[in-house]
């Protein structure tokens, strides 16, 4: 079994001192860029999902114009938007008791 030396302790920390600040120098100088990369990539893809939602609206609104002109004797009924909720039943009268000692 070997012993720790005191010079194997201080080139170990040396070692990882040295790391952290080439580490730290070399963040400084990538990370810029690659946040930067992100950030156009992130803002493509949005674009991207604009785009196809803005078609996607175009078509369905082609689609129901389309509808309304080409069906001018049907009458189309829309029962989801009625402003009358339905009422829910009511099954008694709530009654609070209260402890008599």
């Amino acid at each position: 079994m070997q012993l720790a030396s005191f010079s194997g302790f201080v080139r170990t920390l040396f070692y990882m001192i040295m790391f952290y600040y080439v580490f730290k120098f070399l963040a400084k100088l990538f990370l810029p860029i690659l946040v930067k990369k992100a950030v156009e990539k992130a803002s493509e893809n949005f674009q991207h999902q604009q785009q196809y939602a803005q078609q996607q609206y175009t078509q369905q609104q082609y689609a129901q114009n389309n509808r309304r002109y080409n069906n001018q004797d049907e009458i189309i009924v829309d029962t989801a938007r009625s402003k009358n909720p339905k009422e829910t039943k009511k099954v008694g009268e709530y009654v609070d008791y209260e402890e008599i000692d």
